[in-house]
């Protein structure tokens, strides 16, 4: 499970030949979620300070987070992204 970012005590994650809608998975203090790249819609819960955190970085790394989709559906190892400062 390649932890491609961190920030604030979230964690990302994307994996191995998931399936479609490209998406990662987030983790947060026993919490865990799956938003798609695209829509951001949310599988899961997450509080809401952290969802919006995970949202901003989100909007800032969209094109790194496509790219990473592309790289693991390759099996290539994704490339790490910056955290939200």
């Amino acid at each position: 499970m390649p932890e491609i970012s961190s920030f604030y005590g979230i964690a990302i994650y994307m994996y191995l030949s998931e399936h479609n809608p490209p998406h990662f998975h987030v983790k947060y203090q026993g919490y865990e979620a799956i938003i798609t790249i695209k829509e951001g819609i949310v599988r899961g819960s997450m509080p809401r300070r952290a969802l919006s955190l995970v949202y901003e970085w989100l909007d800032l790394h969209k094109d790194e987070l496509m790219d990473n989709w592309q790289r693991l559906s390759e099996s290539k190892a994704p490339v790490k992204i910056s955290p939200l400062d």
